[in-house]
């Protein structure tokens, strides 16, 4: 007989059970087959199979999946739910030109990210040709471990949060280069409030280096972050400082600009 998984503590007694289990079954579809089977939604959420089917059916009904006989698969209306933040944030839409013409003058993949508990989250992002192994697009999430994105983004938080996010989030080290070390990664982070940029070296991937910097508001908080990807046998790090770095921060500076004098939080 299939249990659930037990629920993790409800965060008060306003939280609705029924909706977290709902988006949850549609992230299962995130990162995987365009085609899930009843099973492995289960397998992925947590939940028995009948309870998974009702789930399913319900988003069949509401025209956010489709049932083909044999697989679920998500409907274009699941983009309502990503386009309402999107407009709604206002971020996209001002910093995709920018990324764009940065990756036009570079001709190297250039992303704008947020942070999301412990992952990073693309909300623009322009390439040319692919860099990591696997497919970076908006909406994509990733850890922030060894990334310029998350570095950057964690060393904008307030420091009670940031202490918090470290004993939330176990880090993993994806190469050896990867920084998990707590006092080596708040030293790492320090350095990035100091010089307010971020480089990591094939810390994410082997072979893929790294720029980033803040975006941040009116009231100095960083609420997104800006980076250049490249990979290793293109870009020395001599030219990644001297050519890459400036045009990094120029472009920042033009999309804070903006960010104030829209309002953006």
């Amino acid at each position: 007989m299939e249990t659930e998984r037990s629920p993790a503590p409800l965060p008060g007694s306003d939280f609705v059970r029924a909706l977290d289990r709902g988006l949850a079954v549609i992230r299962a579809f995130a990162d995987t087959k365009r085609e899930l089977t009843l099973a492995e939604v289960a397998e992925q959420t947590g939940l028995s199979r009948p309870t998974a089917r009702r789930f399913l059916s319900t988003l069949d009904a509401l025209g956010y999946v489709e049932y083909t006989g044999r697989t679920y698969r998500l409907l274009p209306r699941v983009l309502d739910l990503g386009y309402s933040y999107m407009h709604s944030f206002g971020l996209p839409d001002l910093v995709q030109p920018f990324v764009e013409a940065l990756n036009a003058r570079l001709q190297e993949a250039c992303s704008v990210a947020v942070l999301d508990r412990d992952s990073i989250v693309y909300i623009a992002r322009a390439n040319s040709q692919r860099i990591m192994t696997i497919s970076l697009r908006v909406g994509t999430r990733l850890g922030v471990d060894g990334s310029s994105l998350g570095r950057v983004l964690l060393a904008g938080l307030p420091p009670e949060e940031l202490d918090e996010h470290l004993r939330a989030y176990p880090r993993r080290k994806l190469t050896p280069r990867t920084v998990v070390d707590e006092d080596e990664l708040r030293r790492a982070l320090e350095t990035v409030r100091e010089q307010g940029w971020a480089f990591v070296d094939e810390e994410i991937e082997e072979g893929v280096r790294t720029l980033a910097a803040p975006i941040r508001n009116a009231d100095g908080r960083t609420i997104a972050a800006l980076n250049i990807a490249t990979h290793t046998s293109r870009v020395p790090i001599s030219r990644l400082m001297e050519e890459f770095l400036p045009l990094l921060l120029e472009t920042r500076d033009r999309i804070e600009q903006e960010v104030r004098i829209r309002g953006i939080r």
